[in-house]
C-alpha cells in the first residue's frame, strides 16, 4: 500500500537557507533557464555537464588552476577526462581554514576525548610532511595505514596528499593476511599503525601483527607507530625499521605546509573492493575527481557549511572515512569516533551527538536497525536539537528503519539515505534537502550522475527491479586499477555488461515519487552491515583447514540486512559440530577480520560449479532466496543446486 504522506517535508525557511537552493539560482543564471524543481536542475546537470561541473568548481570554491577545458572524450567510459588542464592539491583544499576553533574532535570507546584546532592540524600535517620528505617520499609513492579513526590518521593522509603521494588505509581489526592482501599489492614506502585500539571494552594490542605485516612488505622504509594505548615507544622498539610517531616528528618544527599542485587526474587514494575471486581489487581514485564529487555531495546534497559539526560512523577501511574527511573542505569540524558504537549500553554515539552539537549524523542502516531492535529511544533520552541531517548508508534502509528514525530518534530531521560505493568513492543516489522524504526511498540521483535502471537487455525500466547503471561519464570514475596496465580488470568490473555504460552491480528500482529503491547487490560480493567484502577473502582462510574440502559463501537477505552464510563440503569422515564451527570462525576472524565471520555455517554434500570448474555463488544465492536460476545449462552439476533449497537453518 502506497504511503499517502511523506515522513518529512522541509519548511520554506529550510528550503530558502539550503545551499542547494542557492546553487539552483546560480545554475538558472548560468543556463538562462529558471529551474523550478530539483528534477529540472538534475536534467540540466547531466545534459550540460561542462556547464554544470564548472559551476560546481566555482560555487564550492575549489582552490587551484582550473584550465580552459572542462571535459574531453565525454562520450567515452572509460576514457572521458574532466578538467584535463587543471592543477590542484587535495590537501590544500581541505586545509584552507586556520585558527583556534575545532578542526577535529575525537572520542574513543575508552572515553578518551581530544580536540585539535585548525592550527594544531596544520602543525601536525607540517611535521608529518617534513618527516615524509626526510624519508624520501615523492610524488606517486604509496603510504599505507592500518589505523583507527583518529586525528593522526587524517593528518597523515593530508601530509601524503600534500606531496602527491597516494594514500591507502584499512582498519586495525583486519587479520595479517587481510592487510597483506591489500597493501602487498601496492608496495608502500611507509607503513603506519597504532600500538593498539579499543573495541567492546577491551584494549587490543597489535604489535605482533605490525611486525608480521611489515616484515612481508619489503618496500617499506619506515614503520610509524601511533600512540593510542600509551605503548607506542615500547612497540616500536620490537619492530624492525619502526619509530614511535611522536618521537619521529619531534625534531621537525611546524612551518607553513607546502602543497604540490598536480593534474586533476593525479592518484590520491587506493581503495579496495573485493569481488568473488582472487585478492581485493585496488581501485585508484584521482585527487580532482574525489574532491569535486565530495564537495558537490557535501555542500549541495548534505548542506554542509562552514562551522557544521560533521560525523560519520566509519572505520578507515570503508570509503565513508574518505568521504568524511573531505568535510574539512567545507570548513566543517570532523567528529571522529573509534570503537564499538554499542559499548557499553548503546548510547555512545548519541552521547557524542549531544555533547558536541552534531549537525550531520552519518551512520549505517544496520546501526539504525540495531538501535530499533534494542529498544533504545534517543528521542526521549538525548537532546539532538542540533542534528539537521541523519544519513544512512552501507545497505538498504528498511521501511521500518525509515519510520523508526522519525519515531525513535528525531522528528524534524532530514533523513538522507545514500548509496554509491568504493568503486566511485562517492554516491550515485542520495539526499536532497529541499525535497520531501518518503518511506523506503532514496530521494534522487545525485547532480551530474546520469543514473538509470535497466533490464537484462539494456532497456530502461520503470516499476520493476533492474540493474543500476550510469549512462554518462562523471569525475570520480576510477583512474585505473592498480597492476592493470591494459585496463582489462577495470573494464570487466563495470563495462562488460553494457558497452560504454557503468553497471554498478546493484538491484534498483525507480520509486513512486521519483527516487530510487536499492534492493541489494546484484553480484556475489557480500555486504554484511554495510561493509563490502569478498567471498575470496573467506575462502582464503577456511580452505586452508584440512577439515574443509571446499567452501561457498553468499550473502543472505535477513531481517533488513545481509548476513554471511558459509557452506562447507567437508573432508571424508569429518562432521560439522560446535567445535569445528568455532574453529572455522576463529580462523576467519584472525586471518581476515571479524566482519568476515559467517553468521551461519552449513555443511553440504556438494557445491555447484560451472563446466570450467568455477563455483557458482550467484546460482546458490538465487536458490536460497527462492529465485529462479538463470543459465543452469552452464553448470557441470546442476543437481547440486537442490541441496541449497529451503534449508531449515537459514530460516532463523
Amino acid at each position: 500500500m502506497a504511503e499517502t504522506a511523506p515522513l518529512w517535508t522541509p519548511t520554506q525557511e529550510q528550503i530558502a537557507s539550503a545551499p542547494m537552493t542557492a546553487f539552483m539560482a546560480a545554475a538558472s543564471v548560468r543556463a538562462g533557464v529558471d529551474f523550478s524543481s530539483y528534477a529540472e536542475l538534475h536534467r540540466w546537470s547531466i545534459d550540460e555537464r561542462e556547464a554544470f561541473w564548472s559551476l560546481v568548481w566555482e560555487f564550492c570554491g575549489i582552490v587551484g588552476e582550473r584550465g580552459e577545458t572542462v571535459l574531453t572524450n565525454g562520450d567515452k567510459m572509460p576514457g572521458a577526462a574532466f578538467f584535463p588542464d587543471a592543477r590542484l592539491n587535495f590537501a590544500e583544499n581541505l586545509l584552507g581554514k586556520t585558527g583556534g576553533g575545532d578542526a577535529i574532535v575525537f572520542r574513543g570507546e575508552d572515553k578518551v576525548e581530544r580536540r585539535m584546532s585548525w592550527d594544531d592540524l596544520h602543525a601536525l600535517v607540517s611535521q608529518l610532511q617534513q618527516l615524509f620528505q626526510s624519508l624520501g617520499v615523492k610524488e606517486g609513492d604509496r603510504i599505507a595505514a592500518m589505523m583507527p579513526n583518529m586525528p593522526e590518521t587524517v593528518a597523515a593522509m593530508l601530509a601524503a596528499a600534500s606531496l602527491g603521494a597516494v594514500w591507502s588505509s584499512c582498519s586495525p581489526d583486519f587479520g595479517e593476511q587481510g592487510v597483506l592482501d591489500r597493501f602487498g599489492q601496492i608496495e608502500p614506502v611507509i607503513f603506519i599503525a597504532p600500538d593498539g585500539y579499543w573495541y567492546n571494552g577491551k584494549a587490543i594490542e597489535v604489535a605482533d601483527k605490525i611486525a608480521a605485516v611489515s616484515a612481508k612488505l619489503p618496500t617499506v622504509r619506515k614503520v610509524l607507530v601511533v600512540d593510542y594505548l600509551g605503548t607506542s615507544g615500547d612497540v616500536a622498539e620490537t619492530i624492525d625499521k619502526a619509530d614511535a610517531l611522536e618521537a619521529a616528528i619531534a625534531s621537525f618544527a611546524p612551518t607553513k605546509v607546502a602543497f604540490e599542485r598536480l593534474p586533476f587526474s593525479h592518484p590520491l587514494y587506493i581503495l579496495f573492493s573485493s569481488g568473488t575471486t582472487g585478492i581485493p581489487k585496488c581501485i585508484v581514485h584521482s585527487a580532482g575527481g574525489t574532491l569535486i564529487q565530495h564537495v558537490k555531495e557535501q555542500r549541495l546534497h548534505a548542506g554542509i557549511e562552514d562551522g557544521d559539526r560533521f560525523f560519520y560512523f566509519t572505520t578507515c577501511g570503508w570509503m565513508m572515512w574518505n568521504w568524511l574527511v573531505s568535510g574539512l573542505a567545507s570548513g566543517a569540524t570532523l567528529l571522529l569516533y573509534d570503537g564499538s558504537p554499542f559499548y557499553p549500553d548503546g548510547n555512545a554515539i548519541f552521547d557524542f551527538a549531544q555533547a558536541e552539537k552534531m549537525t550531520y549524523f552519518g551512520t549505517s542502516a544496520k546501526f539504525i536497525d540495531s538501535v530499533r531492535k534494542s529498544g533504545l529511544r534517543p528521542i526521549e533520552t538525548h537532546d539532538l536539537s542540533s542534528v539537521r541531517t541523519l544519513s544512512s548508508t552501507g545497505s538498504p534502509l528498511s521501511p521500518e528503519g525509515f519510520a523508526f528514525v522519525y519515531d525513535g530518534i528525531k522528528k524534524d530531521v532530514h533523513l538522507a539515505s545514500i548509496s554509491g560505493g568504493t568503486d566511485i568513492a562517492a554516491c550515485f543516489v542520495l539526499g536532497v534537502p529541499i525535497q520531501p522524504v518518503w518511506v523506503g526511498e532514496i530521494q534522487a540521483p545525485g547532480l551530474g550522475m546520469a543514473v538509470d535502471v535497466w533490464d537484462d537487455d539494456g532497456r530502461p525500466v520503470r516499476g520493476e527491479k533492474g540493474e543500476l547503471v550510469c549512462t554518462r561519464a562523471f569525475p570520480s570514475m576510477p583512474v585505473m586499477f592498480w597492476n592493470d596496465a591494459g585496463g582489462e580488470k577495470y573494464h570487466a568490473a563495470y563495462f562488460e555488461r553494457f558497452d560504454n555504460v557503468w553497471c554498478h552491480g546493484d538491484f534498483a528500482e525507480w520509486a513512486e515519487h521519483g527516487g530510487i529503491i536499492i534492493h541489494g547487490r546484484s553480484d556475489a560480493t557480500l555486504n554484511p552491515g554495510g561493509v563490502r567484502i569478498g567471498t575470496a577473502e573467506i575462502y582464503n582462510q577456511v580452505e586452508q583447514m584440512p577439515e574443509v574440502a571446499e567452501a561457498l559463501c553468499i550473502g543472505q537477505d535477513f531481517e533488513g540486512d545481509v548476513r554471511v552464510v558459509l557452506f562447507v563440503r567437508l573432508a571424508a569422515g569429518v562432521t560439522l559440530d560446535d567445535a569445528l564451527e568455532t574453529k572455522i570462525k576463529a580462523k576467519i576472524r584472525t586471518g581476515a577480520s571479524p566482519r568476515h565471520v559467517p553468521a551461519k555455517i552449513v555443511a553440504v554434500a556438494d557445491i555447484p560449479r560451472t563446466k570450467s570448474g568455477k563455483i557458482t555463488e550467484l546460482a546458490v544465492r538465487d536458490i536460497v532466496h527462492g529465485r529462479a536460476v538463470k543459465n543452469k545449462e552452464a553448470l557441470a552439476n546442476p543437481e547440486a543446486l537442490e541441496l541449497f533449497r529451503d534449508i531449515a537453518e537459514l530460516r532463523s
